[in-house]
Formats: structure tokens, sequence, C-alpha cells
């Protein structure tokens, strides 16, 4: 009897042991998946970029591949840098031969057009970045220049009020982004603030050494200064520097424009400044690229031209712009 127990007990547990090892069966419902389906062809997004010659510039093309690095899951990219048209039409050849879907470009130089127009004609998706080309069928992101015065004449006078003395620093070799800048400041200043005295000094670039050196000049031959209102981040800093070395405690205000992280660190720096960036930023770079991967897969976009507004940064939101990781502009 006990060996019949037995015999019955070990059946069971085999049986049980069985159950439990049995393969899956498959659902019914579930495809099979296909060993022979190829992966999904990413989209080849081709950047074209000046050689640095000022940060702003070398974070326009960081901020692209910023963009492209973070789309990694459906974009393939290649980012060219060049010194003149002539450099920039044979990489447009380059990702034309590599097969680019769309192309995002910022052309410094005149003689572009017909090498963009023809990679349009040939079905290339195009996007300008921030420079006006005559092409038909492109797309253009951009900042808004005039607006970028207009906000940093309502900041000046939002810090010392409608009366005292506004020193400008325009920078002529700048072409429109100069006119329209200063146009905006002006027109505004206008119209808050008539009775402001505004003295301008050009600068002959944007660099940091260009503003400090003409400011140093602008501070010896004037012995008050409310505010200045300065069209560039770059520029700014050397202001700054030399307001520094004179040990002057007058000024009260200073703008700028563009979004250069080492701006933004001296804002919480200087307690009796108020010091203020218009943030035509390259970030826009990356709404450039969206725009060239969204017409790369073949959507509509709603304006061919987007501005991006302008926004201002000083001490009281610039933390939310430090970006610690980005050590190039």
């Amino acid at each position: 009897m006990k060996k019949l127990l037995a015999i019955l007990l070990a059946l069971v547990l085999c049986v049980g042991l069985t159950a439990c090892t049995a393969p899956k069966q498959a659902d019914p419902t579930e495809a099979p998946a296909d060993p022979t389906e190829a992966p999904v062809a990413k989209l080849k997004i081709g950047i074209l970029a000046p050689a640095v010659t000022h940060g702003w510039v070398a974070g326009v093309a960081y901020q692209a591949e910023q963009r492209c690095i973070e789309l990694a899951d459906t974009v393939e990219y290649k980012v060219a840098t060049s010194n003149n048209a002539e450099e920039m039409t044979a990489q447009l050849d380059d990702l034309k031969t590599w097969g680019a879907d769309a192309i995002v470009a910022f052309p410094q130089w005149e003689g572009m057009e017909v090498p963009v127009q023809a990679a349009i004609d040939e079905g290339i998706k195009f996007v300008n970045f921030d420079i006006d080309i005559a092409c038909t069928g492109i797309y253009k992101v951009t900042g808004d220049n005039e607006g970028m015065g207009t906000k940093g004449a309502e900041y000046i006078v939002e810090k010392i009020g409608t009366t005292g003395t506004v020193v400008a620093l325009p920078n002529p070799s700048s072409g429109s982004v100069n006119e329209l800048r200063m146009k905006g400041f002006k027109e505004k200043m206008a119209e808050i603030a008539p009775d402001m005295t505004i003295l301008e000094y050009a600068l002959p670039s944007f660099a940091a050494a260009d503003g400090q050196a003409v400011f140093a000049d602008v501070l010896t031959k004037n012995p008050q200064i409310d505010a200045v209102f300065s069209i560039d981040d770059e520029s700014s800093i050397g202001v700054l520097k030399a307001i520094e070395e004179a040990g002057r405690t007058d000024i009260k205000a200073i703008t700028g424009g563009g979004g250069a992280q080492t701006y933004f660190k001296m804002m919480p720096e200087n307690e009796n400044i108020w010091i203020s960036s218009a943030l035509y930023s390259p970030l826009m770079m990356k709404d450039a690229v969206d725009m060239a991967v969204k017409l790369a897969q073949g959507e509509t976009v709603e304006e061919a031209v987007v501005v991006i507004p302008t926004s201002i940064v000083d001490r009281t939101n610039v933390a939310d712009y430090i970006d610690p990781n980005n050590t190039v502009y």
C-alpha cells in the first residue's frame, strides 16, 4: 500500500513539473516578427554654419548639433562650417551627395542664392536661419531684431526713468542687425522718454575687447552716464570691464543681446547695475532644426517664416537660462 502511494505521489509531482516548464503557447493575435524587416531609415539633416568669428555664431552651430543629438532616434546629421560662400557651396554639394532630406543654413555671405535654389529645386527642404535670401520655396527662422531695440529702451526707462543720459553703442559693420536694433531703440525711446539724452559711439565689432576699449574712452569724455544701450552681450561684457576699471558708480543699467552664458553669469554679481540681455539666442537654431525635420517628414508648417519674440533676461530670471554644459557661448 505504501509503495502504491509513493508511486502515485511521484506521478503527481512529475505532471506538476511538466506543467510548470511547458513552452509558452503562441498568441494567435500577435503578429510574428519578420527577421527580414529592415530598420526604419533615419532622416538626414544637414547643418551649414559660418566658421566662428563671434561667440554667438559658435552658439548657433552648438545648439543645432545639440538638437540633432536629442533627436538621435529619428535623425542622422552632419554639421559643416565655412569661411565664405565658395566653401559653403562646396559643403552644400557634399550634403546633397550624402543624401540630405533637409538642410538648415546660416549663410552670412552673398552668392548663396543660386546653389540654395538648385538644392530646393532638387527636392531638398531648406530652412534659412536668421538671414534673408532671395530663393523660392525657402523657409526661415529668425529673431526679432527691431524688437530687441524696443525692449532695450523699455528696460532702460524702467530702471532710470524718463530723463538722463544714455550711451548707445551701435555696430555699423553688422548691417541690418544694427539698423533694426537701433531703429527699435530710438523709436521707442522717442515715444516713452522724449527728453532722454542719447549719445552714440560706434563700435568696430561685437568683440568684448572693442567694447572695453571704446567705452573706456567714452567714460573719460562723459562724467555722468545713467545707462548704456548695447546691442550685443559680448560688447556689454567689455563695457562692464571698462566700468569696473574706471571705478564708476553712476551707471545703473546696461542692455545686451544674444544670450551669452558668460554675460548671464555676471548678472547676479553686479548688484549696483541692472544688467540685461534681449534674448536673441542661438537656441532659436533648435526651432530651425525642428522645422527642417517636420518638412523632411512631409508635414506642413503653418508659417514659412517664423519670428521668435524677444524676451528679457536679467538677475530676476537668469537662473532659468544658465546652462552648465554650454561652454561655447
